[in-house]
């Protein structure tokens, strides 16, 4: 192991011990200087570990160990979708987020926004992501928690979004196919469905390994509300279906 990253493993103990340490505080611990201590915590945050703070940083804590494995996939096709999303939001004041590493993603390029914006999510990840920022104001939605998948949901969820409306939904997915997009964890599925219902447009964050799989839900059919935002174009079959419901594809690399 390298000395930068011994060092980096040092700081998320000592962030671990101390999460209001300050870059000087850093950086007299493991002498070197604070500009060396504010590369390393820009390494950390990039990869997800600490979330930046006017300063310093805090240790980001992780509830599923699914999702943290799933974040070591994809990421650079990951950041690509999260990237073309934020650019698809001028104007939106106000956001449902659902959970997963794809959106998980999003919502680190989310937080760099400066204006002001009101997100409602049941991923305790995506709350805690936005809340470095403090313009954004989280509503972390009640419900039953799940542990593996970083996810509130029933009944009280389901009548929690039922009592707002948003101009944009932003969802990750399990599968898609001719017939829409699909999820694997029934509950979350029927949780992104009803933030479907309650938005006037909802993007769906998948890269191009989702393609022509089906999960055990359906979350929504390819209609003119519906606009997916992947990293490829999917094969002939696929957008064809996706066309001749009216809805939208964004190709990453094709929106910079």
């Amino acid at each position: 192991m390298s000395k930068k990253s011994v060092r980096h493993e040092k700081i998320l103990a000592a962030l671990d011990r101390n999460p209001a340490l300050r870059v000087n505080e850093l950086s007299d611990e493991f002498g070197v200087s604070s500009e060396t201590i504010r590369r390393d915590l820009a390494v950390l945050d990039e990869a997800g570990k600490i979330s930046r703070t006017y300063g310093g940083a805090v240790r980001n804590v992780v509830f599923e160990p699914g999702l943290a494995e799933r974040l070591k996939l994809q990421v650079r096709e990951r950041w690509e979708i999260a990237e073309a999303a934020l650019s698809l939001l001028d104007g939106v004041d106000t956001l449902f987020i659902g959970g997963g590493s794809t959106v998980l993603h999003f919502a680190r390029a989310l937080r760099r926004l400066s204006r002001p914006l009101y997100v409602l999510t049941p991923s305790f990840s995506v709350a805690m992501e936005l809340s470095s920022n403090p313009r954004m104001r989280i509503m972390s939605l009640p419900g039953l928690f799940d542990g593996s998948e970083g996810l509130v949901h029933g009944p009280d969820t389901l009548a929690a979004i039922g009592k707002y409306s948003a101009p944009v939904a932003v969802l990750g997915v399990s599968g898609i196919d001719e017939r829409g997009a699909s999820g694997s964890f029934i509950a979350g599925a029927q949780v992104y469905s009803a933030m479907v219902e309650q938005s006037r447009r909802s993007l769906i964050l998948a890269d191009a390994l989702k393609f022509d799989k089906r999960a055990l839900v359906d979350i929504a059919t390819w209609t003119p509300n519906i606009h997916l935002v992947t990293d490829s174009h999917p094969g002939r079959a696929l957008s064809e279906a996706i066309k001749a419901g009216n809805a939208q594809i964004t190709v990453a690399s094709e929106s910079k």
